[in-house]
């Protein structure tokens, strides 16, 4: 029997999404004494963040005395291919310090040196040491630190609710709508402020690091049914190391760390081929970089038979491997029973990160939508066209709280919240439709072919031909989208997710295929084989509000306390084919 029942629950701030960030936001609100709840489709305990392995990066300089938050600023605008904000950026690296230290007083285990000070190692592209970590689980130890904090503050987390609308009188927020994923039964949110903290869109590739229901655009779909924009959502990182075995995990991280600590990137003639691309920096080259050399290697025949290349770590001491790496070890032993003191990894470029994201005010990440704020990997600003390894997870802790804190000065000061009983009617009927929906199409189905589709015409190298034929492809997968069949059961309502993680997908994916078509360019992650060079004029922002709708949205000019600091951004080893 289908449970209609609606639970109303009234909050001060509803933060959708148990991550890294909507858990740094939710402590804020409540160290401020506002109130505060969080929801989530996945177990708090096991959100994305806890995947994040390599570090978070902050310019403590104790290791090296010379790094400052305007090298860290200098080097994100560099390998952002400039297209960075460079007012998110000096505000996340300005800020970084503080981050780190929060996490510290709450109890984070980072690893130290003997002396007692964190101990930080290189990623890829830094030019100090700035990675502070925890082994190769950094994520997991920031979640499980988070959450302790916000158990701690006695913090309401409901981490089996789907959010399938924002709730939205006269462009401003008063709630949100979802169901329970166990029993069906619907949840009104009544809220002055909503958060959007569900990730990005990453899972709309067949090969991604992101796990099975997670990352399906979620964010990007709540925020454009209300009047929220997506910025440069062809802008996503192809991490170089993805397991290609076996098919159920295919696309499972290997960590940076591995790169980071000495692992030497090989193809099937036994070749170090980053030589090629990127002789100063070999394995410690940028990601779009890496991926781009084993994309390449892969297409030019010198790949493995499985279509990789190899990832080799066995020349380092067993001590380092199964103390600097040990999730690695872990990981490959459990997945494919594989020992990698002793043998190599095969892998093959994956997609890990959505660069861009819904449309935010850098000094609030505000939407435009009022009393609607988007961060962490949901929201865009920071990354450009190429992440640096271990930004994501200090930008959830700064933004966390600088959001947070507008948040919470919105909430206080608003007047009255008005509501709309049409706006509840609309998102209580989309959901009964669905319920009720019994046509032929298999949702599952539908999102394989969808994921074929990006995979296809929308990987590391695109051209017209292929973006253009994509279209056409999500064009039928739209049109079958309406005969769908959704069946709820004993089981719980993981049937009726699907159908909402389809919509999503559907809509980030004709985001992503419509801006990747009007950047005739190749910069950072974004390889056009027809147009091969970086295009000076389309030092922009693309800013997607609908179909066929994007705006080019300038970038300010980087500070001169950052720009002096930069290097040109070179192109040289970034081959296509």
């Amino acid at each position: 029997m289908i449970n209609s029942r609606e639970r109303q629950i009234a909050t001060s701030v509803l933060v959708i999404g148990t991550g890294g960030s909507g858990l740094r936001a939710a402590i804020e609100l409540a160290e401020r004494g506002v109130d505060v709840l969080l929801v989530g489709k996945r177990p708090k305990a096991d959100a994305h963040t806890t995947l994040a392995a390599g570090g978070v990066n902050a310019a403590l300089s104790t290791m090296d005395a010379e790094d400052s938050w305007q090298q860290h600023a200098a080097d994100t605008i560099t390998e952002s291919y400039l297209l960075a904000r460079p007012d998110t950026v000096q505000t996340v690296t300005e800020n970084a310090a503080r981050g780190i230290a929060d996490l510290e007083r709450w109890g984070m285990p980072f690893a130290r040196e003997s002396d007692g000070r964190i101990s930080q190692r290189f990623f890829g592209a830094h030019t100090y040491r700035r990675t502070a970590f925890a082994g190769d689980y950094t994520g997991l130890e920031i979640q499980r630190t988070l959450v302790n904090r916000a158990v701690q503050l006695g913090v309401p987390i409901i981490d089996s609710c789907y959010v399938t609308r924002i709730l939205v009188r006269d462009n401003v927020v008063f709630g949100a709508y979802g169901f329970d994923l166990e029993d069906g039964g619907r949840y009104v949110f009544r809220a002055d402020a909503v958060f959007l903290a569900a990730g990005g869109h990453t899972r709309i590739w067949r090969r991604t690091s992101s796990r099975r229901d997670e990352n399906t655009g979620d964010s990007f779909r709540l925020a454009v049914l209300v009047g929220g924009r997506i910025r440069d959502p062809e802008l996503v990182q192809f991490h170089p190391s993805g397991l290609i075995e076996p098919e159920n995990a295919a696309g499972t991280l290997v960590s940076e760390a591995a790169r980071g600590e000495g692992g030497m990137l090989r193809n099937a003639l036994g070749e170090r081929f980053m030589k090629r691309y990127d002789p100063a920096r070999m394995e410690l080259s940028t990601r779009d970089r890496v991926a781009l050399a084993a994309y390449t290697e892969i297409k030019e025949g010198r790949g493995t038979a499985n279509g990789g290349v190899w990832l080799d770590v066995s020349h380092l001491p067993r001590e380092t491997i199964m103390r600097r790496l040990p999730r690695v070890y872990q990981t490959l032993l459990e997945l494919q029973m594989l020992d990698i003191t002793r043998d190599p990894i095969e892998i093959a470029p994956t997609a890990h990160y959505s660069m861009g994201g819904v449309w935010v005010r850098s000094e609030d990440h505000g939407t435009g939508v009022e009393g609607l704020y988007a961060i962490g990997e949901a929201s865009s600003g920071l990354h450009g066209a190429n992440r640096l390894g271990g930004n994501s997870l200090i930008e959830l802790l700064v933004y966390g709280r600088i959001v947070g804190e507008a948040a919470a000065r919105y909430s206080v000061e608003l007047s009255a919240q008005r509501r709309s009983e049409g706006a509840l009617a609309d998102a209580r009927a989309e959901v009964d439709g669905l319920v009720t929906a019994d046509g032929p199409e298999n949702v599952r189905a539908l999102q394989r072919a969808l994921r074929n589709t990006m995979t296809e015409h929308a990987g590391v190298v695109r051209d017209e031909g292929g973006i253009r034929a994509g279209l056409s492809e999500l064009d039928e997968v739209e049109d079958r989208m309406k005969n769908i069949g959704v069946h709820p059961d004993a089981a719980g309502f993981q049937d009726l997710a699907h159908a909402f993680d389809l919509k999503a997908s559907a809509i980030a994916a004709r985001a992503t295929l419509e801006a990747a078509l009007e950047r005739r360019e190749t910069r950072g992650c974004h390889n056009r084989s027809d147009y091969p060079e970086l295009d000076p004029t389309l030092r922009v922002n693309f800013v997607w509000s609908g179909p066929g709708r994007i705006e080019r949205e300038e970038i300010p000019e980087v500070p001169a306390e950052i720009a002096r600091l930069m290097r040109d951004v070179s192109t040289d080893g970034k081959l296509v084919e």
